[in-house]
């Protein structure tokens, strides 16, 4: 079967499961609530105003973060970066608990507090790696993806000083953000996460091409005429904007942008006009179909679906580690 038909039985699946998953629950809802979406019962105000936003939010922040996550591996060469390699998670983290333990309460243009601090968190630690670029624009990939995990341990240095010196109700606010969660989310956080993703698949689907030369070698896209410096820039700071408004709508959800890449790579090949569509659908699925996992697992209480993506990534990791080791040594 050819990759592009493939890719459109992804897309059906992933449509069929956007579809599906608002109507399930401790209940399930009738289908007559589609006919009703401005009706005053309770199962058409569960199914319209709270489910609906919920799925379209999961699948929006789980297409941004897998597309970022294909981009990075791409760009670093390395299959087990993920979007939160340049510390994007724990700038935005730090700048909601810096945020929470100050005590700020300012909405501008109808943002909550949260979500500024999260995004300016995200564009600080973007915005050093970014620098770094600047200052040696022959820095090598390996270099930036160690500059971000230096960055990230910083931001999560800073985020245990907050933690220690906060009041207890702060403290707990803060863990509670930083499991990643949907609960809260509604139609406003969808409008304010819709530019960021729009933009960041936009950016990167129109570089594709620079994808596949980039992953096999910067050297090898030079002498294909891709400018090496400035694609790399473009490249991470789309991704990167992405997924920090992806952390400051649902918070730092895990693993998804490094699980969905390399299935959708099994499934399709490496050649990034199918890889970045497949990834961006799948990741949309897995994430609205982990969020109903953890509506129900622990009903009528819900789980963070940070930590369904975590229980699931952590064994994925594993296996991605233990797969290389193996192809090494069988190589060698």
């Amino acid at each position: 079967m050819s990759a592009a038909r493939r890719l459109l039985l992804l897309a059906v699946g992933a449509a069929a499961v956007a579809v599906v998953v608002p109507f399930i629950g401790i209940e399930a809802l009738p289908l007559s609530v589609l006919r009703d979406p401005g009706g005053g019962s309770v199962a058409s105000v569960i199914f319209w105003q709270i489910r609906v936003p919920r799925v379209v939010a999961a699948v929006l922040a789980g297409g941004g973060l897998a597309i970022a996550g294909a981009a990075f591996q791409a760009l670093f060469r390395n299959p087990l970066a993920t979007p939160y390699t340049l510390g994007v998670a724990s700038g935005a983290a730090f700048g909601v608990a810096l945020a929470t333990r100050l005590g700020l309460a300012v909405a501008v243009l109808g943002i909550a507090t949260d979500t500024l601090a999260a995004l300016a968190g995200a564009l600080v630690a973007v915005s050093v790696v970014w620098l770094l670029t600047r200052v040696r624009p022959a820095t090598s990939s390996m270099v930036l993806l160690l500059a971000g995990v230096a960055m990230s341990f910083f931001f999560s240095s800073l985020i245990l000083l907050l933690q220690y010196t906060a009041s207890l109700g702060d403290s707990y606010q803060i863990v509670r953000w930083l499991m990643g969660g949907l609960a809260g989310v509604g139609p406003r956080e969808v409008l304010h996460l819709l530019p960021f993703v729009a933009a960041g698949v936009a950016v990167l689907g129109w570089r594709a091409r620079e994808l596949d030369l980039l992953s096999i070698g910067a050297d090898l896209a030079a002498s294909r005429g891709v400018d090496v410096g400035r694609q790399r820039t473009v490249i991470f700071l789309a991704a990167s904007v992405m997924v920090g408004g992806v952390v400051a709508a649902c918070g730092p959800i895990g693993f998804v942008g490094m699980m969905a890449p390399h299935i959708c790579r099994l499934l399709l090949g490496a050649e990034h006009r199918h890889l970045l569509p497949a990834s961006c659908l799948f990741g949309g699925a897995f994430l609205a179909a982990c969020d109903t996992a953890a509506r129900l697992v622990l009903a009528p209480a819900e789980l963070p679906v940070g930590v369904i993506t975590s229980l699931l990534g952590g064994p994925f990791f594993l296996w991605l580690l233990l797969r290389r080791v193996v192809g090494r040594d069988a190589a060698g």
